[in-house]
């Protein structure tokens, strides 16, 4: 089982190096159907809250070497077959850090509890509607079906935002400038 703490150790400075923050370090099965797996890397630009193409690429390569060093060393990191994905986390974007709960509050999101999580007197684990922040480690919504409830944020299993219309009113658009150039680069390449 890859261990995504020390994972996360070692991304978290190169990522910090370049002026990025560290969003999410996930392993996920490989959309590549070639029974791997993926190392998911998002990271933002605090100035944007994106990466643009060549920041995405620029934090690839930085990663790619420190965890080829360790391997290179002896330390496994990661078992098997695996890819990097290093992007940017979009519109709707996970919610993983303290910050996002906060810096989202007036938005839609949709949060996923953990299996066997017992908190809620229905039963329910998934809950959707207006984020109104976080406090004391309790993520506060105003869920669609029953009103304001309080989510143990060490709890959850998985938060987003929900693409709506006010959502993406209030994202910076994005930057695709050289998207074009890249592009062109690697047809040449083949």
């Amino acid at each position: 089982m890859t261990d995504i703490a020390r994972l996360t150790d070692l991304i978290e400075p190169e990522a910090a190096a370049l002026g990025f923050e560290l969003v999410r370090v996930k392993m996920m099965p490989s959309e590549a159907g070639d029974g791997g797996e993926a190392l998911q890397i998002m990271a933002e630009d605090p100035a944007t809250g994106q990466l643009v193409i060549e920041q995405c690429a620029e934090l690839s390569r930085r990663v790619s070497g420190v965890i080829d060093a360790r391997e290179e060393a002896g330390e496994v990191l990661i078992e098997g077959a695996y890819h990097l994905e290093v992007s940017s986390p979009g519109i709707d974007r996970p919610l993983t850090r303290e910050k996002d709960f906060t810096n989202w509050a007036g938005h839609e999101a949709r949060i996923v509890m953990i299996k066997g999580w017992s908190g809620d007197e229905k039963g329910q684990r998934v809950f959707k509607g207006e984020l109104t922040g976080i406090e004391n480690d309790m993520v506060k919504l105003n869920a669609a079906n029953i009103g304001d409830v309080e989510l143990p944020r060490t709890q959850i299993h998985a938060a987003k935002l929900v693409l709506t219309d006010a959502l993406i009113a209030a994202t910076k658009p994005l930057d695709v400038s050289g998207a074009d150039e890249i592009e062109a680069e690697e047809k040449a390449d083949d």
